[in-house]
């Protein structure tokens, strides 16, 4: 999560800007305290006119306090502003950038990847996964509030409004892990609303999209889980080639869920909450509201804990 430890070409631009802003920070501000300490240690006041006061004073007034900020800031645009460009999704000397659709919830994240020539969208969810090596064009949006999407170790931060697109363009210069946060303030769980990012190199990331594209087999066994999931959880929730005649939809509501369809796969639960580990799902299942309070998937105190478990277990079962 550190931008001191840069791994893409954005990220290492933005940290020669800090340290750029930090050094001419620096030497302004040891300058102002050389010359403040120099004012109380001068022990003859220089006899001066009211008219070489006024001349002194519109120097210092118009050099340190209107020439100085306004050099500094043009010559900090001209040396930053290569930077943001780097992260526009610019026309590409050879084919075209990765694709990645991200949409920020309360408090969880939506990742998307667009199907092409009849193929199907991969969904999942506080899971990103990409392409190393190459540009990847992210597509962001929210659902409800105001997000921002934040890899701080690749670069960007950009805001995720409600009903209004971005793109931000981003590498990871070699496959590995990163750290992802909201780096806008959306509620009472915004701690915890951290992605998982993962760059794989370009046959393994086809591979893992591959692996969702294909048709999804339920496990056999689990029969009075999936009837349990399909009574209390299926109205918000997606799992690819859930039977449609165990769905119980008779709720009024406008909550989305993400999509469980490989959630045994997935490092975290909850957004970073919990590791993902056997026994795991259940437990959340059983103290969400605890773990978490104030997510907006309802408590289950109506419903046993044995059937809460077997739901878990099936859950876990649920992978490419």
């Amino acid at each position: 999560m550190s931008t001191m430890d840069a791994a893409g070409p954005a990220a290492q631009d933005q940290f020669w800007v800090w340290w750029a802003m930090l050094t001419v920070s620096l030497i302004v501000a040891a300058v102002v305290f050389v010359l403040w300490l120099f004012t109380f240690r001068r022990r003859e006041q220089p006899q001066r006119t009211a008219r070489e006061e006024r001349r002194i004073m519109l120097r210092w007034v118009l050099g340190g306090g209107v020439a100085l900020p306004v050099a500094s800031i043009i010559a900090l645009l001209v040396f930053a502003a290569p930077t943001g460009r780097g992260m526009l999704p610019l026309p590409l000397a050879e084919g075209e950038a990765e694709r990645i659709e991200v949409v920020g919830h309360q408090w969880w994240w939506e990742v998307r990847y667009p199907g092409a020539n009849g193929e199907r969208d991969v969904v999942t969810a506080n899971r990103l996964v990409m392409p190393a090596g190459e540009p990847v064009d992210f597509r962001l949006t929210s659902a409800d509030v105001i997000h921002a999407f934040w890899i701080p170790r690749l670069g960007g931060k950009r805001d995720m409004v409600p009903g209004r697109h971005s793109t931000v363009r981003l590498e990871a210069e070699s496959s590995g892990v990163f750290g992802a946060q909201c780096a806008e303030y959306c509620g009472a769980q915004h701690t915890h609303m951290l992605l998982h990012v993962e760059a794989l190199e370009r046959d393994e990331f086809e591979a893992w999209l591959a692996e969702r594209r294909s048709p999804h087999q339920l496990r056999d066994g689990f029969d009075e889980a999936q009837e349990a999931f399909g009574e209390h959880c299926a109205a918000c929730h997606t799992v690819d080639g859930f039977p449609e005649e165990l769905i119980v939809d008779d709720m009024s509501h406008d909550i989305e869920g993400p999509d469980l369809s490989d959630i045994g796969s997935r490092p975290t639960l909850g957004a970073g909450v919990l590791p993902m580990e056997e026994g795991a799902i259940a437990y959340w299942l059983q103290h969400h509201q605890t773990l978490k309070p104030g997510n907006r998937m309802p408590p289950h105190n109506h419903i046993d804990t044995e059937t809460l478990e077997d739901i878990g277990a099936w859950l876990e079962t649920l992978e490419p």
